[in-house]
């Protein structure tokens, strides 16, 4: 005799995969702190011949910026599609960091499959718990070596191949989370502060088949406006270039699978980065030098926009609305703590933009960064609109932290053996500018890009100022944002404030 519950557990569970298109899937493809070294980007020097032929079948996103500029956080609002202030995940995952997201928060790979679609996940995750961002098929850091399944491009390949050819018609989600081209001077030295030397054929080195390295002489380099212009910081941006010309390599060899394995001409192809570049004003900063981030998505439903520039402003939050779109499918209804008001997505599909560039909207992005690695809370909210970013610096009293793999790169050991001794540090700013900050910061971007004109006492731009603030707050209102009173109140919203929340005053006359 059928059971009546279980029939009907079974029909409702057929009806929801039945939404699902099974001719779609999604590669997703996230760089470990890249920026703009690409001939797509302008940048002549750095050689990216895959990613150029990605961007000739994609929509090219100049505006694109991330939600928070700190790895963690940034993938786990990559993979929530909300901000790591919501979701919970407000620093680093590993180690003594060990930051989670709620135990609540209904992720892309959970959702997914709930909804009989196939989830994967190679290289770099970094975020946590499992019972929040599980995947069917998982080879990650927590699993493997992050080496070989983050920079070693022969076997992420085999790892791309397993995955596409298992025997399942289900349609897929695959996320491959490169772990170039961050850092490794603090972990593995031994490998060049990139680990520009992992697998390159040199003695102890180790040997990737599929790899052709690619050296760059320092002289050459393309040296950001925002970095300073030294010997020493030219040499580490060389060895940035080659680990981003391994990825590149990787790229191309992950596009031959899915094109071998029979999946070219039905998947959408996302490539992004998770924050800024690992250089001074840049990752971990929420400056537009730790903001912006390179983004193409392919589409092969919207070839008539191949190799067409998009000046939409987009964020990393959109990912999650854009993947939920192509599958057919709706955010669930939910709650992250179960009593307090529906959790929402901000972000927005990025598909009606593959159509037709947008000729309204599109035009302000938010931001929000509490910690790095442990140590390091400096919380910061901003807006940027075409014209204008607000900064809110809300540990301002504090200097700006330091993580450790930075503080021991060379570019930044310049700048401080250089302000030591009184040297000109041929940076466009001082150490002392750059630990301590105003509680606000705004900033006209059209007149000054590199930010260093602060306009927020400037009574010319008050009526700015106070527009983005009221703007800043209603978008930390619509993320449960814990900090919104922060510094200077204390958020009640319990007990007999439960129906009307406040702000009450601390009068700690910062």
């Amino acid at each position: 005799m059928t059971d009546g519950k279980s029939l009907l557990i079974f029909l409702l569970h057929v009806t929801v995969i039945s939404t699902v298109d099974s001719k779609k899937n999604i590669l997703l493809i996230i760089a470990d702190d890249a920026g703009f070294e690409s001939q797509i980007y302008n940048n002549t020097v750095c050689k990216t011949p895959n990613l150029n032929r990605l961007a000739q079948q994609s929509v090219i996103f100049q505006k694109a910026f991330t939600s928070v500029s700190s790895c963690s956080p940034s993938r786990s609002a990559i993979l929530t599609g909300l901000p790591q202030h919501q979701n919970g995940m407000y620093g680093l995952q590993h180690g003594v960091h060990h930051f989670h997201s709620f135990d609540g928060v209904k992720s892309l790979p959970l959702i997914l499959r709930q909804s009989g679609i196939r989830t994967g996940i190679i290289g770099k995750k970094h975020v946590a718990p499992e019972s929040v961002y599980p995947f069917n098929f998982e080879r990650t850091e927590m699993n493997n070596s992050i080496n070989q399944v983050g920079r070693n491009i022969t076997h992420i390949k085999l790892l791309v191949r397993e995955f596409l050819t298992q025997k399942d018609d289900r349609p897929f989600f695959l996320y491959i989370g490169f772990h170039d081209p961050h850092r490794c001077g603090h972990t593995s030295p031994q490998f060049g502060p990139f680990c520009e030397k992992f697998g390159n054929g040199q003695a102890g080195m180790g040997v990737i088949p599929d790899w052709t390295p690619v050296r760059y002489d320092p002289d050459q380099v393309i040296v950001p406006p925002f970095v300073q212009d030294t010997p020493a910081a030219r040499q580490d941006i060389a060895a940035q270039y080659t680990t981003i010309s391994r990825m590149d390599q990787g790229i191309g060899l992950i596009m031959k699978e899915l094109t071998s394995a029979g999946f070219g001409d039905n998947t959408l192809v996302i490539y992004s980065s998770d924050n800024g570049i690992p250089f001074p004003n840049g990752r971990t900063n929420l400056y537009d030098s730790g903001m912006t981030e390179p983004m193409l998505v392919s589409s092969p439903h919207h070839s008539r926009r191949w190799g067409q520039v998009s000046k939409a402003m987009v964020s990393l939050t959109d990912i999650v609305p854009t993947a939920l779109d192509w599958y057919g499918l709706q955010y669930p209804n939910y709650s992250i703590f179960g009593h307090r008001e529906r959790t929402q997505l901000t972000g927005q599909s990025l598909l009606p933009v593959m159509d037709a560039e947008p000729i309204k909207g599109w035009d302000t992005v938010y931001a929000s960064h509490n910690l790095h690695e442990v140590t390091m809370y400096y919380p910061m909210r901003v807006i940027r609109n075409r014209n204008y970013k607000l900064i809110h610096n809300i540990n301002y009293k504090m200097p700006f932290p330091i993580d450790q793999d930075f503080y021991v790169s060379p570019s930044f050991q310049d700048l401080l053996n250089r302000t030591r001794v009184g040297k000109d540090t041929h940076w466009f700013k001082t150490l002392k500018q750059y630990y301590y900050r105003a509680e606000w910061e705004l900033y006209n971007i059209v007149n000054d890009p590199r930010e260093l004109h602060n306009l927020a006492k400037d009574p010319q731009a008050s009526s700015v100022f106070k527009e983005m603030r009221h703007q800043l707050s209603w978008w930390q209102n619509q993320t449960a944002d814990p900090w919104i009173c922060a510094p200077h109140g204390v958020l009640e919203d319990s007990g007999r404030y439960q129906s009307a929340p406040q702000c009450l005053s601390l009068d700690n006359e910062l």
